[in-house]
């Protein structure tokens, strides 16, 4: 493989080699310092043409300290000693005096000041070169960490030598990810440098349904246009599209055009009118008009048209000629690519990838929205119980969120495993919201059943108060909710669908909790007791079911669930003690469109509410602020439609 690329790389350095010069300590020299001593006027002053001998003997000679001393050369990290020539490293070039290391041994040889040692600084031509020899060396290292290393070199810059080199790679590497990485690399190198169109559009075709961002790098380039213009259009030219003025291209850009090519006169501004007619003032008037009836444009136009016809002013063209330019003229777009069937090929391809990244776009959304829906979900399910079974409408939900937040955040301060700390302040934050809202429940919220307003009002004031607790406790300032690092990243299906890693896991939260409040509703006494309250309190008391204590379990463990919701949601966004705030709007919305008390109809609303509101805020990326207002506005027109939300209940919850 070095073979082929010593042939490749000796026809583009086409050079003579000077008579080898002698040195004074051949006897004391390694044998890596008398090889580079044998052409030291080379290296010292190398050049793209001269450094391809240079290279030649290296290489040949194999011995292992050639990629070392190549990387140092390429990086400038070279330094020949004055008083004898050898060449030499520095062990830190901002030391002083200067530590010189032997380029075979690597063992100190002595001190020199920066005076007495010359730094080696090739230019950008020949560190390319060398950097192709670099890539060579690493391609038949016996390391598959070194030839990955090479393969991901030459992606960043490929150079039409690296062709040879990876299609020589493919032909005997057994290893599986170098492998994979190197038949990736291929079609790009081809459809750059192969000087057959039949393999470049070979490989063009091979990227067909492949969506990510290299293949669509890859073939970008060749459909690359540049705009021109002509009296006709140019024969021989891989001609992209013709242009219409005021259509496909701006008539001013396009008139522009025509006098940059000097194709055309060029306008004159008003401005430059101006000044042309007050440089050309002569006892108050201009080619005879007078200076005070010069107020309109026209009267202008008209004193300009005299100036041209005495030859003092350049003609400016009139709407009419602008016209005539255009239509005798012929603009155009040309492919940089000169291969009308590459660029056509690369066309058809890159058509059919668009199709597909703009379907798995759609899924990408798809995701997020059912990302969101999952969170909206388990902030509204604890609501949406409370509000089914007891008729109250609790604005402190949102603080019961940020309470079991804080609870995490206090978890993670004491255990430092972010894995055991999650796993302890899930069940921990569900104790200490479920104890809260029993608290309230039996404080504030059992004398005022049946009276909204007072409980709206009673809720809404325990909210700020919480708050206002919350603050002179952690203060003001964002506290860190750490995710393990097996949470920390995302799943990418390609490079066009991902989604994190907390997202997923709430996805899967959001599923557990379904499923776990469906089984304790429908197949528990808890259930059943809960299910006959929501239906109806009186015959339910009389079956001797106490409504109080329902109630009362009910509001606790509807508080409960929003303080797990609160651990998950702190996992990605910032905690603070407006973390709630955040959320009960959309708690609200997703209760009310889905129907009140009822999980099914929690699960189709949260659905609603996140896809749609991924999809505004696709529609209009800059202001996310703007899905909200809609979302409302949406929830208004939806309880036009159905007031008691997609599944409604029949009992207290529907207003019986």
């Amino acid at each position: 493989m070095i073979r082929v690329f010593l042939a490749a790389l000796l026809a583009l350095c086409l050079a003579t080699a000077p008579a080898p010069r002698a040195t004074a300590q051949d006897a004391a020299m390694g044998p890596l310092q008398a090889l580079v001593q044998s052409r030291a006027d080379l290296v010292a002053d190398a050049s793209r043409r001269s450094v391809g001998e240079v290279l030649e003997i290296l290489i040949a000679s194999e011995l292992p300290g050639v990629p070392g001393f190549l990387a140092r050369w390429q990086a400038r990290e070279l330094y020949q000693r004055q008083s004898d020539g050898l060449f030499v490293y520095v062990q830190d070039a901002d030391a002083t005096p200067l530590t010189l290391i032997d380029i075979d041994t690597g063992a100190v040889i002595g001190t020199a000041t920066s005076r007495e040692v010359a730094q080696l600084r090739p230019n950008r031509g020949v560190q390319t070169v060398i950097g192709s020899a670099l890539v060579a060396f690493q391609l038949a290292a016996e390391d598959p960490a070194d030839r990955l290393a090479a393969l991901a070199a030459i992606d960043s810059a490929p150079e039409d030598i690296h062709l040879a080199l990876v299609q020589d790679l493919i032909a005997v590497e057994t290893d599986a990810d170098v492998l994979a990485l190197a038949e990736v690399l291929l079609p790009r190198l081809v459809i750059a440098f192969d000087r057959d169109d039949a393999d470049r559009i070979a490989a063009i075709e091979s990227l067909a349904g492949n969506v990510s961002l290299s293949a669509r790098a890859t073939l970008n380039p060749l459909l690359a246009t540049t705009t021109g213009v002509a009296t006709a259009l140019p024969e021989g030219e891989n001609i992209a599209r013709v242009l219409n003025p005021g259509t496909d291209i701006d008539r001013d850009a396009a008139y522009a055009m025509l006098v940059a090519q000097g194709l055309a006169p060029p306008l004159v501004s008003r401005a430059e009118q101006r000044d042309i007619l007050a440089a050309n003032v002569i006892e108050g008037r201009v080619a005879g008009l007078p200076v005070a009836q010069l107020g309109t444009d026209d009267a202008r136009d008209t004193a300009y048209a005299a100036l041209v016809a005495q030859g003092l002013a350049a003609p400016a063209p009139t709407a009419a000629q602008i016209d005539e330019s255009l239509a005798a003229h012929v603009f155009f777009e040309t492919y940089r690519e000169a291969s009308q069937a590459v660029t056509d090929a690369a066309s058809a391809t890159l058509g059919g990838i668009d199709t597909r990244v703009a379907w798995f776009r759609a899924l990408d959304l798809s995701l997020d929205g059912l990302s969101l829906a999952s969170i909206y979900f388990l902030a509204a399910i604890g609501l949406a119980i409370t509000f089914g079974v007891m008729g109250v409408i609790n604005m402190a939900h949102g603080e019961f969120i940020m309470i079991g937040a804080y609870t995490g955040y206090v978890v993670q301060t004491l255990v430092p495993d972010y894995t055991l700390s999650i796993a302890i302040a899930i069940p921990l934050a569900f104790a200490v919201t479920f104890a809260g809202g029993v608290a309230m429940e039996r404080l504030v919220i059992r004398w005022l059943y049946h009276r909204p307003l007072e409980t709206l009002l009673a809720t809404f004031g325990m909210s700020i108060a919480l708050q206002q607790i919350v603050r002179q406790i952690f203060g003001t300032q964002a506290r860190p909710l750490t995710p393990p690092d097996w949470l920390a990243g995302s799943v990418a299906i390609n490079d066009v669908v991902s989604i994190s890693s907390i997202r997923i896991a709430i996805f899967l939260l959001g599923v557990v909790f379904f499923v776990a409040l469906w089984l304790t509703l429908n197949r528990t006494r808890l259930g059943l007791e809960v299910r006959a309250v929501t239906q109806n309190p009186k015959m339910a008391a009389s079956m001797g079911i106490n409504p109080d204590r329902i109630n009362m379990l009910t509001f606790g463990l509807g508080s409960g669930i929003a303080g797990i919701a609160g651990v998950a949601i702190g996992l990605f966004a910032q905690v603070v003690p407006d973390l709630g705030a955040n959320y009960i709007v959309q708690s609200f919305m997703t209760v009310v469109v889905g129907g009140v008390g009822n999980i099914f109809g929690t699960l189709i609303g949260a659905g609603m509410i996140g896809g749609l509101q991924k999809f505004i805020e696709w529609l209009n990326p800059t202001n996310t602020l703007a899905a909200q207002t809609y979302m409302i506005l949406f929830v208004i027109l939806f309880i036009q439609v159905r007031p008691r939300g997609i599944i409604a209940l029949r009992g207290r919850a529907a207003g019986d």
